[in-house]
């Protein structure tokens, strides 16, 4: 049976739609084998899935969906149940909701719709493949766990529904599994280490083209008159969020929103033309027009677009010399933690993670949500956390100030703790940069200088000497000038007068004494370090990652520069 029914697929997939659906009544219903080869080498009906990826450019899986396809659904799955439940704030939901309107909108360009469906994707996709008469379907690799597993689950209902799967990497500029497979099977710990294993890889591959008319040829999506009502984007108020007092967005969502910002990016950035770092100052604590780290997030934005555009410009300013390494450095740190985590299902947590030091943490729930809050008592921290809250977005050196005071600064309370309020509350919070990030800033993996301790009163005043960006988000404290509007603590009472606040009534008092704090807590990591140093002489490391030296490790440049 086997070779006619080659020959029939080979007949079969240069007939029209018409003559293919009259063989289709010419073959025998049980013979399910040979019906099931027919419809997937004939032209198919395709979904594709988006989850992150939520752009039309540099997709090639959704190219894939298109290819030679009769019809294709675009979906996206949302569960109500998870949006009312889950640890993720209404500022971020904002913004995935803004992305998938966007995405939709784009989508009626080329005649097609997005689908957003209700439920859990394992529950969902075995009736959409028996309704839509489903023979492929495409998505973007995740390299992360837990969408690993997923993605392992939906094949096998795929497999089992004989529905093609196509997967195609481009949420990472490499295939994180050949970094790993380079470095004889584990994640590389250091940055170091992961140059120098990526300078080994070929260049990232090429943005792939922009879906269009042309690329859709005469694949058609099948819209009902109800569409709106069964697939439609819903609201915050439908997913259960009460909208009232919350401010306008300062980072709209969106793919149309992020080519736009790349192009402003590039167009201002002075410092790429030159690869000098930027100078810090007030107005750069602010969110800018031109930042896109919730675009890289959420996948708005193309690491692969901006990788190469970025090339493209060194060339242009350096007479076509290739560019260093450096020049990634804020794509290159997203890719390492991606490396890190891939396979380490425990990264953000501290218990059973190999990579993670062990640290016996204070349990502090009051100084957590005041710290959470910000009502710690020191101005540049509380205005960093309530900007925070507000707009969803602060800059790296804000997030390394925050970070250090919750940890090993001031209040040594677990860095898991500060992962869950940025996953939260940051627009760009990502599984993998988040919680690498946390570890590396608490000085619980990858980095070790516990002796560098961040001032909440003299970081602030350095960056921001007047003061501005402390009368913005805490306008408490307006009245107060700027010698003391970073220790108000400090100001004469007839100063606090003047300035209409009274500290420890309009305004708290510090939780802690900064400068015991931190060093007590300095001491206290040190004893912890030289502790694990002496057990892994006795050959003890099983809580110890391999590349822990009580000296320090790599000395990283800063990873939360998030593409500012």
């Amino acid at each position: 049976m086997a070779p006619d029914g080659e020959n029939l697929l080979t007949v079969s997939c240069s007939v029209k739609l018409t003559f293919r659906r009259f063989s289709l009544l010419l073959i025998d219903p049980s013979d399910h084998h040979l019906l099931l080869l027919l419809q997937n080498k004939m032209a198919p009906n395709s979904i594709h899935w988006f989850r992150k990826g939520l752009r039309l450019h540099d997709n090639p899986a959704l190219r894939e969906a298109v290819r030679g396809a009769d019809t294709v659904r675009c979906v996206y799955f949302l569960d109500p149940w998870f949006a009312g439940s889950s640890n993720v704030g209404v500022s971020r939901w904002r913004f995935l909701l803004q992305c998938l309107e966007d995405l939709d909108a784009n989508l009626r360009k080329l005649n097609s719709r997005l689908f957003v469906i209700r439920g859990q994707p394992a529950n969902v996709f075995p009736r959409l493949f028996k309704e839509w008469k489903i023979s492929r379907l495409t998505f973007e690799y995740d390299s992360e766990p837990y969408g690993k597993e997923r993605d392992a689950a939906i094949k096998k209902l795929a497999m089992e529904a004989g529905v093609e799967v196509i997967v195609k990497i481009s949420h990472t500029l490499y295939d994180l599994d050949r970094i790993i497979e380079l470095n004889g099977g584990q994640p590389p710990l250091t940055y170091k280490r992961f140059q120098t294993l990526i300078s080994r890889l070929d260049p990232p591959e090429m943005p792939v083209e922009t879906l269009s008319d042309t690329l859709m040829g005469r694949c058609v999506t099948p819209i009902s008159e109800d569409h709106g009502d069964k697939y439609g984007v819903p609201s915050l108020e439908e997913l259960g969020f009460d909208t009232e007092g919350l401010p306008s967005a300062v980072w709209p969502g969106g793919e149309t929103k992020a080519l736009t910002r790349i192009e402003r990016h590039l167009e201002r950035k002075a410092w790429v033309a030159n690869f000098e770092r930027p100078r810090m100052n007030a107005n750069s604590l602010l969110a800018s027009p031109t930042g896109l780290s919730p675009y890289l997030r959420f996948g708005c934005l193309s690491c692969r677009l901006f990788y190469f555009k970025l090339t493209d410009l060194y060339r242009k300013v350096k007479k076509n010399s290739s560019p260093p390494l450096s020049l990634y450095g804020q794509l290159l740190w997203r890719e390492f933690f991606y490396t890190a985590a891939t396979n380490n299902p425990r990264f953000d947590k501290m218990e059973g993670n190999p990579i993670c030091v062990r640290i016996p943490w204070d349990k502090n729930p009051e100084a957590l949500a005041k710290w959470a809050e910000g009502k710690t008592g020191f101005p540049w921290i509380d205005a960093i956390m309530t900007q925070l809250r507000q707009e969803g977005w602060i800059h790296h050196l804000a997030r390394h100030a925050v970070a250090c005071f919750l940890t090993r600064g001031d209040l040594w309370i677990s860095w898991e703790e500060g992962m869950k309020v940025f996953e939260e509350l940051l627009l760009d919070a990502d599984w993998s940069v988040n919680a690498g990030s946390w570890m590396w800033l608490s000085c619980s993996s990858f980095f070790q200088q516990f002796f560098h301790c961040y001032c909440p009163v003299g970081f602030g005043r350095r960056t921001d000497p007047n003061g501005d960006f402390i009368r913005r988000y805490l306008p408490v404290l307006r009245g107060f000038p700027a010698k003391y509007i970073y220790d108000p603590w400090n100001a004469p009472e007839s100063v606090q007068a003047a300035a209409k606040c009274i500290i420890g009534v309009h305004y708290p008092k510090p939780m802690v004494h900064h400068a015991e704090a931190s060093r007590l807590n300095i001491e206290r990591m040190k004893q912890i370090y030289q502790q694990l140093s002496r057990y892994r002489g006795l050959g003890e490391t099983c809580h110890l990652p391999a590349f822990v030296s009580p000296l320090g490790g790599d000395i990283f440049l800063n990873v939360f520069t998030f593409f500012k």
